[in-house]
């Protein structure tokens, strides 16, 4: 259909889902664009990579082929079964191994991952039979929150991502990505009492939009507080930044939790060192029960990056997944962080006897003296509903390659990786704002994993207020994102959908081709010139 022709009624009904379900109505209609046209869809809406990091995968593939000769090794009575990888002697034999094989990218890192582990002081057998038998994946995960040289290694490289690590260091929760990594926390922190249904919470926006859904479900149900990145630079555009007022409502002890994406989803902007350093102060003084839940999946796309999880690690929930950075969504690897020294346990230990009488008992089954057991391993047990907390756990095939994917930075010392995804974004950037006839944001805080461009202010600072009031009288916030896709087949999604303001959208710069974001800037550009001419039409008329 033609713009003309679109029902306006329905789009403001359609501002009231998530962004995420209204794009499979945007792509509806692109869609039937495409048939009229005989063009190509140009979907900007979904953030998942079109690069994959190839080496780990390599290595990954190689690993399992020594691993199956060193299962037949074990037992090879009968065609198509053998037996387990064993530990005893394994190191040489895989050294060996390696020795036959072409010196490839892939031969190297898995070398590389032998020798980093006698940095680390791991016993080499012990560290490649672990290797071997979890790709392999014949056991259940033991210890079941990680494995024990695997953990070290994530360890090691979230210290080198997230800015450093607590004093003491992290315990590690390896989980099916970040998304169910969200979930384990928010139903952990209820079930030990750290939250409770109808507390308030405060929520730092714009924001990934699960995060603004999940604490209005029915078993939470928190009353919400929204901090918002409302900051405005001298020449009054957006700095995706948190103004102190606003941070400081953190500060009342009413608030129970605050939980934020950093740098930010949509902006792609990581907090300056003036909030981290309010936020971190807060924790400690004035609001000490202060939990923080910070996901932080996009800090690698950023140069001098710094989590909470770094700086305020006691009262810090970290949650990091390797989906974006890796180009790995579908192996579904996250961790969960939270600091060896932290606040949780002793809360925990202070709750009204009542409370600790439950948790004895739902806990009673792990072990003898549950008000022992650490948080992070409460979590690890309610992520299999307690009862099956002898085969909880990331799969150990999974984690492998989450470990050669940390191990390909670890071992990267010029950080080629890291600037090679910069790079990638960057000249995608380059072309959207080349399309859209604007200079190129220039932020050392920006990942540009993302970027929210905010139509309003676009329009008030290329054509007037007037236009701009105009139009907001007499369209839909969601309007923008009907007409690229009805005329362009151009899928973006509504920022409002985010929190952030409602005449805004969102572009990732992850999952198309440099000239699609070309097509993007000239086809929105064109868009606001029609919204213009419609308002100069009508400004003739009257």
């Amino acid at each position: 259909m033609g713009s003309d022709e679109v029902d306006r009624g329905n789009e403001k009904k359609y501002e009231q889902l998530s962004p995420f379900e209204l794009k499979d109505e945007l792509i509806a209609l692109a869609d039937d664009n495409m048939k009229k046209t005989a063009g190509t869809l140009i979907n900007a809406g979904r953030g998942n990579p079109n690069w994959t990091s190839i080496v780990a995968r390599e290595a990954f593939y190689l690993l399992g082929r020594f691993t199956c000769t060193e299962a037949k090794r074990d037992w090879d009575e009968f065609p198509g079964l053998a037996g387990m990888p064993q530990s005893s002697g394994i190191a040489a034999r895989f050294d060996q191994f390696l020795t036959a094989e072409p010196e490839t990218d892939a031969v190297k890192l898995l070398r590389g991952a032998v020798e980093y582990g006698a940095t680390r002081n791991f016993d080499p057998d012990a560290w490649v039979g672990e290797l071997a038998d979890a790709i392999n994946g014949d056991h259940y995960p033991d210890p079941p929150r990680m494995l024990t040289h695997i953990e070290q290694v994530v360890h090691a490289y979230l210290e080198l991502a997230m800015g450093g690590a607590p004093k003491g260091g992290w315990n590690l929760f390896a989980t099916e990505g970040g998304t169910a990594a969200m979930c384990y926390v928010f139903d952990s922190c209820v079930v030990n009492g750290l939250l409770a249904p109808g507390d308030r919470i405060a929520i730092m926006t714009p924001i990934f939009t699960p995060y603004l859904e999940i604490p209005h479900l029915r078993r939470y149900d928190f009353d919400v507080v929204e901090i918002q990145a409302s900051q405005l630079s001298a020449d009054g555009l957006h700095t995706w930044q948190y103004p102190l007022d606003e941070i400081n409502k953190l500060a009342d002890p009413r608030i129970k939790a605050v939980c934020l994406v950093n740098p930010s989803n949509p902006p792609s902007m990581k907090l300056d060192q003036a909030t981290l350093d309010r936020i971190t102060e807060i924790a400690a003084k004035e609001n000490p029960n202060l939990t923080i839940i910070t996901d932080d999946v996009y800090g690698t796309f950023v140069d001098n990056f710094t989590s909470l999880m770094a700086v305020a690690a006691a009262n810090t929930i970290g949650v990091y997944s390797f989906s974006k950075y890796f180009g790995c969504t579908g192996w579904r690897l996250g961790v969960i962080a939270i600091a060896k020294d932290n606040t949780f346990d002793p809360r925990i230990a202070k709750l009204p006897a009542a409370q600790q009488e439950q948790l004895h008992k739902r806990y009673s089954i792990l072990t003898l003296d549950p008000s022992k057991l650490k948080f992070v391993d409460r979590m690890v047990a309610d992520s299999r509903d307690v009862a099956l907390n002898h085969t909880a756990g990331l799969s150990t095939p999974q984690q492998v390659q989450m470990a050669l994917f940390a191990l390909t930075d670890l071992l990267d010392k010029d950080g080629q990786h890291k600037k090679e995804c910069e790079a990638i974004l960057a000249r995608r950037l380059r072309e959207l704002c080349a399309g859209l006839q604007i200079s190129i944001p220039n932020s050392p805080d920006s990942a540009h994993y993302y970027i929210e461009l905010d139509l309003m202010l676009w329009v008030k600072k290329h054509w007037s207020a007037e236009f701009a009031q105009w139009l907001e009288s007499e369209h839909e916030p969601v309007d923008p994102v009907f007409r690229l896709a009805e005329q362009g087949s151009i899928v973006l999604l509504n920022g409002g959908g985010f929190d952030g303001p409602e005449w805004s959208v969102r572009v990732s710069l992850a999952n198309l081709w440099q000239d699609d974001y070309a097509e993007i800037g000239r086809r929105l550009r064109e868009i606001m010139q029609e919204y213009h001419r419609e308002f100069e039409s009508r400004a003739e008329t009257s």
